[in-house]
């Protein structure tokens, strides 16, 4: 079926939006592994220009329940931040003079919310100082090794594992090694072998905690008290905790702040002064309000991709 609606697949994609990995490429179509009701449904999108997409989904080989086609477009919309206007958005970018030269470089770019958010959690743990393509990495191998594989007409795609999954996880190798009675060389069923490093045992604190709550009791909270919930996790500071907020809760006041941000934000509105993270996030909590996590976004990639963040560098 075709969506009618103003979005850039790719730029979402790719723009290191902590929800999830990027979903899997297959001849031109981005494939993955969606739950709508319990259900497992492989979601198939396409795209040849940026006012709309073509949307696929299967069901699993030798499946028998039936979905609703309008929960599994429901659960499109969501993920795709579809609702949210683009066109107004970028009217309130270009009446400020330093932020309308992000619309060029980011036209389409939308949320890429997350389809589970105990994934977007420990994604975004995962991502903390580190590189998008290794974040990235380490979630498709952590579903590769604790997720279930469903197979479909186009191949088997693998969930990401439940909470008591992650919480009942080997550490290390050497953890592996002395619980199972294996050589040390064949112990690869662990958290540091997904390449998350010395974040693991931040994901095994996480998942020993999030066992005990329900994690969708966040979405009931305002802004500020959830951010005070989300940051009691292990592995969990103030720029994962907005992280989290923004693309997993869709809490869009978030303002996920980080070095790249702080330079940024001085650099447009402090006239390069040396003003602190904290300062700057709430600057952008302030400013840009119910906007904050789109201008966040745009201008990280807007930096990246018009050669600002390279100026930034020699500045400091």
């Amino acid at each position: 079926m075709k969506i009618k609606t103003r979005i850039n697949l790719d730029l979402t994609q790719y723009s290191g939006q902590t929800s999830q990995s990027p979903w899997i490429k297959n001849n031109d179509k981005y494939e993955e592994l969606v739950f709508v009701k319990n259900i497992p449904i492989l979601f198939k999108l396409s795209q040849k220009n940026i006012d709309c997409f073509n949307f696929e989904y299967e069901l699993p080989l030798n499946f028998d329940k039936k979905v609703k086609e309008t929960l599994v477009k429901e659960k499109l919309k969501n993920i795709y931040d579809l609702s949210f206007n683009l066109d107004d958005f970028y009217t309130y970018l270009r009446n400020d003079e330093k932020l309308g030269p992000s619309v060029e470089f980011c036209e389409g770019l939308r949320l890429f919310l997350a389809k589970n958010k105990f994934e977007a959690i420990i994604s975004s743990i995962s991502s903390a100082n580190n590189s998008i393509a290794r974040w990235t990495n380490s979630i498709s191998k952590i579903k590769e090794t604790y997720g279930i594989p469903y197979k479909f007409s186009s191949g088997t795609f693998y969930s990401f594992p439940k909470i008591n999954t992650l919480k009942n996880s080997y550490l290390d190798e050497d953890d592996e090694h002395l619980n199972e009675k294996i050589a040390i060389e064949n112990c690869n069923n662990n958290l540091k072998s997904c390449g998350v490093g010395y974040r693991a045992d931040y994901i095994k604190k996480a998942s020993n905690l999030l066992n005990e709550i329900d994690l969708n009791e966040i979405s009931k909270m305002k802004y500020l008290e959830a951010f005070d919930e989300i940051i009691k996790v292990p592995g969990v500071g103030p720029k994962v905790a907005d992280c989290i907020l923004l693309y997993g809760y869709d809490f869009k006041e978030a303002f996920p702040t980080d070095v790249w941000i702080k330079r940024i934000i001085s650099y447009l509105y402090f006239d390069s002064k040396d003003i602190s993270v904290e300062k700057v996030r709430e600057f952008g909590i302030e400013t840009f309000g119910k906007k904050a996590g789109y201008v966040q976004l745009y201008l990280f990639h807007y930096a990246r991709k018009s050669g600002l963040m390279e100026k930034l560098k020699k500045i400091n």
